[in-house]
């Protein structure tokens, strides 16, 4: 409980119509969650206007409301604040309600388009086996020093976001690490949290659905880098032309990272294999559990933070050598019969082309790589038969399947992905609709020595179809179809 005084320290309001005193019990945005003695902060959301539901709220209780657009008829035993933008408003008032969590944690905040999993999950185990509690937020999960949930989304609303980096500070956690997206960017979701470090992995093609043109795309991530304070980091791939324009108007101090060129932090690949990878990082090598050169990167990326967060230079190499890979992120599964398969996150094509060229350099001309690979409905079609494209002319043989086709035809997504395949691709192409069917097809084909890459779903354990999510997971589906190779 807190007063509303209090609270309203936090934001500027452009009025306020009636008493301040009162108390508070709780902070909602949601009409549904709305009781006796709630603060409401009524949102111009996407889809849904939120202030249309503030006499409801004031029905069920609501002691006072936060809005753009004051209501024509006002309640006595209700205290109105009215605001510029109540999105801001909310965010800086969640800062408020659960006392300024992120001043109470060194945060680092990792951003881009591939990579953002794989870094902040690896700083988090960092931080951890340096003997630091920790918190994660993920796509995948969110990690309370070692409390795990499911995530539900990449960042987190405001009143959760909040609410988990609170949830960190009472258990203990020291340092808390959360990939960024472009959309909470743009959404505002981070605005009024206090981060020691930003890393940039790099960019290309997505959420062309949301942002439309690349360069909409560019700015969102440089919002972040842009909000950070001075006394923060910055640190960005430097062999990623959008890195610099990171770092054109931020406070914080600035770091790079390269595997090309020389800077703040240098890595090297010394020799890839596909069950590891020795590197070399500002001339000392190691040994790592990852493969790829995309993954050289990642691994580089959590050096540098590590050093900048003032972990110990000779104790970071050694941890490096501990850490495992992210769930689902080229997660490499043996067969009886002598092939390999390997369940990956990449939904981008350059996500795909840097898994399939990795694949490609450790297994030569020695093995096949047979693909399976679609792409979501809903989202982004223009990267469909780019998708398709690049699979065809990196792989052996290419299973084209469903992957979350959502509200969509998976048959037409399919038909859209197949105007990228080159003419000559076309005969080593097989297009199956049903993934479990696309998946045991490639187990079938591979022979000893090969390759086959499940791409697009990694971790997740469902698919959506027709907005409904049904139990499938790729890695359980590669693990009955050795279990049937080893009775036969």
């Amino acid at each position: 409980m807190k007063k509303l005084s209090q609270l309203l320290t936090s934001i500027q309001p452009l009025q306020v119509v009636g008493d301040t005193a009162v108390d508070i019990i709780d902070l909602i945005n949601d009409s549904r969650q709305a009781r006796e003695g709630v603060l409401f902060v009524a949102v111009k959301g996407v889809a849904v206007d939120s202030h249309r539901f503030i006499a409801d709220v004031i029905a069920a209780g609501a002691r006072a409301i936060v809005c753009e657009e004051m209501p024509q008829t006002l309640s006595q035993s209700v205290t109105y604040i009215q605001v510029e933008n109540s999105v801001i408003a909310l965010a800086h008032l969640a800062d408020e309600w659960f006392d300024h969590p992120s001043r109470n944690l060194r945060l680092v905040g990792v951003t881009g388009t591939n990579g953002k999993t794989t870094t902040a999950t690896l700083l988090y185990e960092m931080a951890r086996l340096m003997g630091h509690k920790a918190g994660l937020l993920s796509t995948v999960e969110n990690i309370i020093d070692t409390v795990r949930t499911p995530a539900k989304q990449t960042t987190p609303d405001h009143l959760t976001l909040n609410r988990l980096l609170h949830e960190m500070v009472q258990a203990g956690c020291e340092y808390a690490f959360m990939e960024v997206s472009s959309h909470s960017c743009v959404q505002r979701r981070i605005e009024g949290i206090t981060f020691a470090g930003g890393i940039f992995t790099n960019l290309t093609r997505d959420h062309m659905d949301f942002h439309k043109t690349v360069d909409n795309y560019i700015a969102a991530k440089k919002m972040f880098f842009d909000a950070l304070p001075s006394g923060a980091f910055a640190l960005v791939n430097a062999d990623d032309k959008v890195g610099e324009v990171m770092l054109q108007n931020t406070r914080a101090d600035k770091y790079r990272y390269s595997l090309r060129s020389m800077t703040d932090f240098k890595g090297r690949i010394v020799e890839s294999r596909l069950d590891g990878t020795t590197l070399e990082l500002n001339g000392n090598q190691v040994e790592v559990l990852f493969t790829g050169r995309f993954n050289a990167y990642n691994l580089l990326s959590v050096y540098g933070a590590s050093l900048l967060l003032g972990f110990d230079p000779q104790e970071t190499l050694v941890k490096m050598s501990l850490l495992e890979p992210v769930a689902g992120r080229f997660q490499t599964l043996r067969s009886p019969r002598g092939y390999t398969a390997i369940v990956d996150y990449a939904h981008t094509p350059d996500a795909l082309v840097n898994v399939l060229d990795t694949i490609r350099e450790v297994v030569g001309t020695a093995g096949h790589i047979i693909t399976v690979c679609g792409c979501g409905g809903d989202r982004d079609a223009g990267k469909r038969p780019i998708m398709a494209r690049e699979a065809a002319v990196r792989s052996d043989r290419v299973v084209l399947t469903s992957d979350n086709p959502r509200t969509e035809d998976p048959d037409e997504i399919l038909r859209q992905m197949e105007v990228g395949l080159p003419d000559e691709t076309r005969p080593h192409v097989l297009t199956i609709t049903d993934r479990r069917q696309a998946i045991r097809t490639a187990c079938q084909l591979a022979q000893a020595g090969d390759v086959v890459l499940i791409a697009g779903k990694g971790h997740e354990d469902y698919q959506e179809i027709m907005g409904v999510k049904h139990h499938f997971d790729d890695r359980e589906q590669v693990q009955e179809v050795f279990a049937s190779e080893s009775q036969s």
